[in-house]
């Protein structure tokens, strides 16, 4: 499920890439502000929505949904890349010979 995503999310990102750099950009009309005819306004009123810049948004929205979707996936999805460390093995206890005295520390002679 997640390859499929992720899969759908990098060819909507090409998809929506293509959409935008085939549209016309606002500079395009600047001509019309200054005294070209057919001019509604001198920075606004785009018009009639064309077919790409509806296809655009429909794009744009189900870009958004596959990043949301892959990021809840992700945060479900806890995989580390680092292996997990061993437990640290016990020092090895020395055992004690029965009848033997225990091993006291000798304190350090007081200096002088």
């Amino acid at each position: 499920m997640f390859i499929l995503v992720v899969t759908i999310h990098i060819l909507v990102s090409l998809v929506i890439i293509g959409l935008v750099l085939l549209q016309a950009g606002k500079g395009a009309d600047i001509g019309s502000a200054f005294g070209g005819s057919g001019s509604q306004a001198v920075f606004g009123s785009m018009g009639t929505p064309t077919v790409l810049g509806k296809a655009t948004g429909v794009v744009a929205v189900v870009f958004m949904i596959t990043s949301f979707a892959l990021s809840i996936m992700a945060h479900q999805r806890t995989v580390t890349i680092m292996p997990a460390s061993a437990p640290a093995a016990p020092a090895p206890a020395t055992p004690a010979v029965p009848g033997a005295p225990a091993a006291t520390p000798t304190p350090p002679a007081p200096q002088k």
